[in-house]
């Protein structure tokens, strides 16, 4: 029987096929979502906002912190995305990455790196024009430098870990410049406590995922070092680094005592797990070094806020 027996009527193939089109339209909006890496973005922000109340001194204002958010969030995603366009061929063999949106084809690669230049530009523009050039700047300097410089490093050398970091640690100075407009000691403080918080961090991350690196060809400091030497000690050299370094913000007047103490005791607690992970390196101890490094960041920013107010 062919359809020109019985006059046309919605079928239930013709519903299921609506259903079908509407998820579809749904997944493509849920994969681009996904481009933006919304759990690695929600960290950034939390950083740039703890950098802009930081900055703001006794002047805070609610206007321009929206939109430093706003601008920031826009060139995080962006960045994210392009990491997922650049490094497709990558994903696609890691355990970890290979349902992301690009290697998946869910995504073509040439129209997520459009929505990728998309957000990081308009992110860039509107920071230039609803806060300040500076902070413009330094966004812009983070995309660049996390996807053009930090991504194809990592298929070159360990040095990348160092690398990348500079760009993880950017967002905090941007909230600092954002609420200050200017470079200060206590934006290059939080800085430095960023950046080499994100060192153990992901030493310990990368000691976990060591075989899917390996099997996707990045030269990741845990892939040459086979027993781990390099690996654990220069995690709990980092970490002992750190703890001094996160004691400049009280010893330059940027928070006080309650901040000093908490920083004490948790970096205490941060050295405690690397010399763990230092002593019997193991799949479990980096595990609990990488929890313990989670919690520690969070509960360290929220410590000088609250002491600053």
């Amino acid at each position: 029987m062919s359809t020109g027996d019985i006059p046309f009527e919605p079928s239930l193939e013709a519903d299921t096929s609506d259903a079908a089109r509407k998820r579809s339209w749904g997944e493509v909006v849920g994969s681009f979502f996904e481009l933006t890496k919304p759990r690695i973005t929600a960290l950034v922000l939390v950083t740039a906002a703890a950098g802009f109340f930081l900055g703001s001194g006794a002047g805070f204002e609610p206007l321009l912190f929206v939109n430093a958010i706003a601008g920031i969030a826009l060139v995080a995603a962006g960045t994210s995305a392009m990491n997922q366009v650049l490094e497709r061929d990558v994903d696609a063999l890691m355990l970890r990455t290979r349902g992301r949106p690009v290697p998946t084809g869910r995504i073509a690669a040439i129209p997520a790196a459009v929505f990728s230049g998309l957000l990081a530009g308009l992110g860039v523009v509107y920071l230039a024009m609803t806060v300040n050039a500076l902070t413009a700047i330094l966004a812009a300097i983070c995309f660049a430098m996390y996807d053009f410089v930090y991504t194809p490093l990592k298929r070159v050398h360990s040095f990348s870990t160092v690398v990348g970091a500079i760009p993880g640690a950017l967002p905090i100075l941007g909230g600092w410049t954002a609420a200050s407009g200017r470079l200060e000691p206590g934006g290059w403080a939080l800085f430095m406590v960023m950046f080499l918080w994100q060192l153990p961090h992901f030493l310990a991350l990368a000691w976990i995922l060591r075989e899917d690196y390996r099997a996707a060809g990045l030269q990741m400091l845990t892939v040459g070092d086979e027993r781990g030497v390099q690996t654990r000690h220069q995690t709990l050299i980092y970490t002992l680094v750190l703890l001094p370094v996160t004691l400049v913000p009280t010893l330059i007047g940027l928070a006080g005592p309650i901040y000093f103490i908490g920083a004490i005791l948790l970096g205490a607690g941060f050295v405690w797990y690397a010399a763990q992970f230092s002593w019997k390196i193991s799949t479990e101890c980096a595990q609990r070094l990488f929890r313990y490094s989670i919690l520690y960041l969070p509960v360290l920013l929220l410590l000088l806020v609250l002491d600053k107010f």
